[in-house]
């Protein structure tokens, strides 16, 4: 069955259609910190969206970066007393032996934008007709945009709150529109910057994935996926890049975002430090089972994590690999079936997983004659919802 994936664009859901091969950018962690189980959330989200497509006979080209340079990032690292590029590869590092350990599959390329500062630079010069300088920094005008707000959809107001609220600068004086947004940063005084045709400084946060995914991946690719606190100004600001530089809107054919994971009440962030690391979680539980954790919400909603969810994730792992270790078992070919069906729409792994929870149940208590169908829960559990049985 194709997959059928909600567009946040669209608002609703709709059937994929890639060619040979899918294309995929997801936006990669600022990384200040250790990944926490919202990262975790969104990775594994479109870990299944690759899972599928492989299924289904695609190759898949996964891109991803990593904003290596930003302000929490040198912030953190003068809070720590340590080097920016030393914070940056060590939590880099940490991200991707998390990643690992949960059996989320690497993207084709891992992209630091340190690594392509220029590349970023000559789009902003691409660009041009489309920004103003201001005080040497280079902004994108909203005004030369004529689709903006039509990726996340909000009205005016909360657009500009959220503007404020996540890494935009509403309020700076000069600015033709509270919503342009920074695509070069010229340098400041005690702060890294580069060489390039537009002078010393940095990239801006949008642009950097725009300049990524089209160098990487070409316009019109398939899937461009984050958190949902990513829909906006993120995803808005470079579907705009995109179609300036190319003609090509929606710049991505799909938009589609993770929901939140919570904690006491609250989002997941590092912002309120209401954080649950996985490299702490997986010290002392089976991976498998945190992903287990995470499978069991359906990856839009948001939710909220307590340790008991830890606890039935552990019991169902054990259950499920006494069934798998079993000699024999009732037939399995239907419960493959199941599964297919049950993620190729929209990502339903909380139904996949009480498909294979049943077929557990039958085949402990029941039994069967079957004796390849262990096999093939096992490799349903593997091959699709990343589980190691």
């Amino acid at each position: 069955m194709p997959l059928r994936l909600h567009d946040t664009a669209a608002q609703q859901v709709r059937q994929s259609d890639p060619g040979p091969t899918a294309r995929m950018y997801v936006c990669g962690i600022t990384p200040y910190d250790a990944t926490h189980l919202g990262h975790a959330n969104t990775y594994l989200a479109f870990d299944l969206v690759g899972r599928i497509w492989r299924d289904l006979g695609h190759e898949v080209h996964y891109t991803q970066n990593a904003t290596d340079i930003d302000d929490p990032l040198l912030e953190r690292a003068q809070d720590s007393g340590i080097g920016w590029q030393e914070l940056a590869e060590r939590e880099i590092e940490l991200f991707r032996t998390d990643m690992e350990a949960l059996r989320v599959v690497p993207p084709r390329e891992y992209v630091g934008v340190t690594e392509v500062v220029d590349q970023v630079a000559e789009l902003i010069e691409r660009l041009g007709p489309f920004t103003y300088e201001l005080d040497g920094d280079v902004y994108f005008s909203r005004a030369a945009a004529p689709k903006f707000g039509e990726i996340s959809g909000y009205p005016e107001q909360e657009m500009t709150a959220l503007f404020a609220e996540r890494g935009g600068d509403p309020d700076r004086p000069g600015k033709r529109d509270p919503l342009d947004w920074l695509l070069w940063r010229a340098e400041r005084p005690g702060e890294p910057a580069w060489d390039t045709r537009l002078g010393r400084g940095r990239p801006g946060w949008h642009v950097e994935c725009t300049a990524i995914a089209l160098a990487n991946l070409g316009a019109g690719f398939d899937v461009a996926g984050g958190g949902s606190d990513l829909i906006f100004p993120h995803h808005e600001c470079g579907a705009s890049e995109g179609h300036a530089a190319t003609g090509e809107w929606p710049f991505a054919r799909f938009y589609t975002h993770a929901g939140m994971v919570g904690l006491d009440g609250e989002k997941m962030s590092k912002s309120k430090g209401n954080l649950v690391f996985v490299s702490k979680l997986r010290a002392e539980h089976d991976p498998m089972a945190i992903r287990l954790v995470l499978l069991a919400h359906h990856y839009r909603s948001d939710w909220e994590y307590t340790p008991d969810q830890l606890g039935a994730a552990e019991v169902r792992l054990a259950r499920w690999r006494e069934a798998a270790a079993l000699p024999s078992g009732p037939a399995a070919a239907d419960l493959l079936a199941t599964v297919r069906a049950r993620l190729a729409d929209d990502l339903d792994a909380p139904d996949a997983l009480a498909a294979l929870d049943a077929w557990a149940e039958r085949a402990l208590t029941e039994g069967g004659a079957d004796t390849g169908a262990p096999a093939l829960f096992r490799d349903t559990a593997d091959a699709l919802l990343g589980v190691l049985l």
